[in-house]
């Protein structure tokens, strides 16, 4: 029977088509299901078993990579799995024989920490831009730090961003996130005024929200829209002007969003929504805020039997 080789490609494109995956999840999916097929030589679907996915688990937790010199995280290993199992599910879906998806459990992991700012080293954040005046880039770079922590957005949709997205007389806004599923992120009055300065003074015709402005056309003409790549170098470049010394990225923006919602008392199936993740399990990664609300439960309750 002939192998997996052309369904994983049928497979990537009804990610592409009828799921609507982005072109980093297929990229990625292809990177580990070929390395699943090459590892297997190409088996028949009929032959994918139980006992083929353990020794595959066995190699993968034992590969080391050529480039770093370190065998692969259990995160990693995980994102192996996650990509065969996604790929018998469309197997079953198609009526081809093959190994029940269910039958594939992920590693175990640590549980996950998440790196957040601090109320005094956002705010050191925040104040920078400011410090480099009202030029064209400093009103930009303020806007994208400032609907960084108002809305949570991730990177990508930062980047992707459209000015008619945007109606700043209104507090809210939809964006399309992971698997194209559209939510609504919600505009501090902070963020509604350096967007409004940032806009009021751009004179280019781009469409997009966030552009590389060319110093030496003061600003006119058309430009590019700034890549998730170059907002992250700028936000990596305010952290070290604010003195921050951990590693801070857009995302930590995002971790932050989240966290003081929570430590403001709101509740974690509307962050859930608000970030828009699939699922609750992605945003219990931020229980460590529950943990400091449990400290103060014990300081105010623990021992009072003994006193007096």
């Amino acid at each position: 029977m002939a192998g997996i080789k052309s369904l994983v490609t049928d497979f990537l494109e009804y990610l592409e088509v009828e799921r609507g995956r982005s072109e980093r999840t297929i990229r990625n999916y292809d990177f580990y299901l070929r390395r699943f097929q090459s590892w297997a030589k190409d088996p028949s679907p009929s032959s994918v078993t139980a006992e083929m996915v353990r020794k595959y688990r066995l190699w993968l937790n034992r590969f080391v990579d050529g480039r770093e010199g370190s065998t692969l995280k259990k995160s990693t290993q995980n994102y192996h799995l996650i990509a065969l199992r996604s790929f018998l599910k469309y197997l079953a879906k198609r009526d081809i024989k093959s190994l029940a998806p269910e039958k594939i459990e992920l590693a175990k992991q640590p549980t996950r920490t998440v790196e957040f700012l601090e109320t005094d080293e956002l705010d050191r954040l925040l104040a920078v831009p400011a410090q480099h005046g009202e030029t064209l880039i400093a009103l930009r770079d303020q806007a994208i730090l400032e609907l960084l922590f108002s809305t949570g957005l991730r990177v990508s949709e930062l980047a992707s961003l459209n000015i008619d997205q945007v109606n700043l007389k209104r507090d809210e806004f939809t964006v399309r996130g992971k698997g194209d599923k559209p939510r609504i992120v919600f505009l501090s009055s902070t963020a509604k005024e350096a967007l409004r300065a940032y806009l009021t003074k751009r004179r280019d015709t781009s469409a997009f929200m966030f552009v590389s402005h060319d110093r030496a056309k003061g600003g006119r003409g058309k430009t590019g829209a700034l890549t998730p790549r170059s907002i992250q170098r700028l936000v990596e470049r305010y952290a070290k002007e604010a003195g921050i010394t951990k590693k801070i990225t857009p995302h930590t923006l995002r971790h932050t969003f989240a966290t003081d919602l929570l430590m403001g008392g709101a509740d974690i199936r509307s962050v859930q929504s608000m970030l828009g993740h699939a699922s609750i399990t992605t945003t219990q990664i931020y229980t460590h805020i529950t943990n400091n609300q449990m400290k103060d439960v014990h300081k105010k309750f623990h021992g009072r039997s003994r006193e007096g």
